[in-house]
């Protein structure tokens, strides 16, 4: 691979993506929606060793993806979903659901945040002759959702990742399953864990998960399972780190007699070499970086990665270096002018171990000047912030803040029994503090650490953020130090546990974490609900809830809002119709720059003091 020239568009559509070639390179496949048909997903395929017309292979009406090529170059796999009869009655396309029927309703999950009904719309995996010659063929009808196909060596099957036993909303066990081109459907694992991504060699099936899908979270680890079928045999325990990552998840890759995977370590996410005989993840990356995705070919490994201050670009790695292929990131930097950070550390309060943080300084950076801190928390629990571009970070950075980040107990990035530190104290195999125990009191660690580490710190104008459970930080840390903050905003939260266990997407899951339901222990979850400290918060509050998020629903916000408002608090709620839980990651441009605005406004207005930035004396 040679960075000849400056990267190129090879096709012009809007929406194209999910680029993947033939096992003879010499056609590209890819996504799009160049249907007639107005929201139809489309594959198509594109011959780059030759002239020729862009083909059209297959059409779908809702949504295309996880494209993958068979060896002998015959056939192309991918999922889509598969709509129930109700979603072609009159008016459907218009948005009138009078003319549906009624849904049945018998097992949990029946939702999607960003996919609405799921049920009726299950996940299927189709298969279509490359050469265009014959229809997409649904390869698993009925109920059950499939995902992550990945072919066989013989071409004669894929492996998919699926949950197609009776219990399956009620154990969550997650199996491989073999699929083969006649639509037999032969179970390879045994719902003894959760098992995901898969990707056959001649040497096994390799895939990422762990076993007991009634402990949450745990490390997710590289797994070999036989072809024929058998448990897990599990190859990167050497390393305790989590191989699903944060910056995103793809299945392993075969270099050899070993497998190409992603570990989070510290806020960075490096590459690793894990061979398949046990003997430990070897890191193929290093330094202060996020590897976002990686392939391999020919003996060539390929990655995108970004920093604090580069977005991602392409690079080759070649020992222990990596040579860069494109420059998006110098073309970003020079239109920009991105900031960098300082990592730190913070011992935790008991001792036991220390917290990763990082610090953004504001743009126009005065050493002899103080600026006003917005502490930031992430969303998860189980994710990490770290070395890559973040453009919340950077908007704040920008508006003359002072931003802090960081990665308490509860988080990924670290040893398992880091990420597990906030199960329920009644867990029955890893009973820890509860949300709001050790994670409160390392976030607060990080902020004073922060305050009496760097003097232009402005200790008297700090500010707290956070989304999902970040926004349950917020809430929780509003009722317990409100007079440590001038303002605090909360986005998407969970405020009352035990209601979000009634009408989450994801709701009943929420057990595996917390050890107890909220049916046989509602004192637990009351416990942890950050709602029931309403009546202390004494800051100025903002809330910003999307109206069709199903994972935090909006009640969340409603049951805050409502609370504050009869108390008399400094509230403020932001609804944003049409958006989801993602609004702040992918919802529509103007509402993704209304929210930064309202929020940055938000803390000038209570933050600012005359100036954000003052003198020092």
């Amino acid at each position: 691979a040679e960075a000849s020239a400056p990267a190129r568009p090879v096709t012009g559509g809007e929406h194209d993506g999910n680029p993947t070639f033939t096992p003879d390179s010499a056609t590209l496949l890819f996504t799009s929606r160049r249907s007639t048909r107005k929201g139809d997903a489309t594959l198509h395929a594109l011959a780059v060793d030759r002239p020729g017309e862009t083909r059209t292979l297959a059409a779908m009406k809702d949504g295309l993806d996880s494209v993958a090529v068979s060896p002998d170059g015959r056939w192309v796999a991918f999922t889509s979903r598969t709509p129930d009869e109700r979603y072609s009655v009159k008016g459907a396309d218009d948005g009138d659901e009078s003319w549906q029927a009624p849904r049945k309703i018998e097992r949990f999950f029946t939702t999607l945040n960003g996919e609405g009904w799921v049920f009726d719309r299950p996940m299927h995996v189709y298969v279509v002759p490359t050469d265009g010659t014959a229809a997409p063929r649904n390869l698993t009808p009925g109920e059950f959702q499939h995902y992550h196909p990945t072919w066989a060596p013989d071409s004669a099957s894929v492996v998919v990742s699926a949950a197609r036993h009776d219990t399956w909303d009620l154990d969550f066990a997650t199996d491989l399953y073999r699929v083969a081109l006649d639509g037999t459907i032969t179970a390879l694992t045994a719902q003894t864990g959760i098992y995901d991504q898969p990707s056959e060699s001649a040497n096994g099936v390799a895939l990422i998960g762990y076993d007991d899908p009634g402990e949450y979270p745990q490390n997710a680890k590289v797994g070999i399972v036989p072809s024929g079928g058998g448990a897990p045999r599990w190859v990167s325990t050497a390393l305790d780190r989590t191989f699903e990552c944060t910056a995103g998840v793809r299945a392993p890759v075969w270099h050899g007699d070993a497998v190409l995977a992603t570990a989070e370590d510290r806020g960075t996410t490096h590459l690793y070499l894990v061979p398949i005989d046990g003997s430990g993840p070897q890191a193929l990356t290093r330094g202060a970086l996020t590897v976002k995705s990686f392939d391999a070919a020919g003996g060539t490994v390929a990655v995108v990665a970004s920093s604090v201050d580069q977005v991602g670009d392409v690079f080759i790695v070649e020992g222990d270096s990596m040579r860069r292929l494109t420059s998006f990131a110098a073309r970003y930097a020079e239109a920009v002018k991105p900031l960098t950070w300082e990592h730190f550390t913070v011992p935790c309060t008991d001792g036991s171990n220390e917290i990763d943080a990082w610090i953004m300084r504001p743009a126009g950076f005065d050493p002899t000047a103080q600026y006003p801190v917005l502490l930031n928390v992430h969303g998860g629990p189980h994710t990490q912030y770290g070395e890559t571009f973040f453009d919340e970070a950077q908007m704040q950075a920008a508006a003359g803040f002072v931003v802090l980040m960081s990665n308490p107990r509860g988080g990924s990035g670290r040893e398992q029994s880091w990420g597990q530190a906030i199960m329920g104290p009644k867990h029955p195999t890893a009973p820890g503090s509860g949300w709001g125990g050790v994670d409160v009191d390392d976030v607060m660690a990080v902020l004073d650490g922060a305050l009496a580490r760097y003097p232009f710190c402005d200790g008297q104008r700090v500010g707290m953020l956070g989304g999902s459970y970040g926004g349950y930080m917020a809430t929780e840390l509003a009722g317990r130090f409100s007079h440590r903050f001038g303002a605090i905003c909360s986005e998407r939260a969970v405020n009352n546990l035990i209601t979000e266990e009634f009408t989450s997407d994801i709701s009943t899951y929420f057990r595996v974490e917390h050890g107890t339901t909220h049916l046989s222990d509602e004192a637990e979850y009351r416990r942890m609900s950050p709602i029931t400290r309403v009546q202390s918060i004494d800051c100025p509050f903002l809330i910003i809830h999307s109206e069709n998020d199903l994972r935090c629903p909006i009640n969340q916000a409603e049951e805050l809002f409502v609370a504050m408002r009869l108390l008399g608090k400094d509230v403020t709620f932001y609804r944003f119709p049409g958006e989801t839980h993602e609004l702040s990651r992918s919802g529509s441009p103007v509402h993704r720059r209304q929210r930064a605005e309202i929020i940055l406004d938000f803390f000038a207005g209570h933050l600012r003091d005359g100036h954000l930035a003052s003198s020092r004396g």
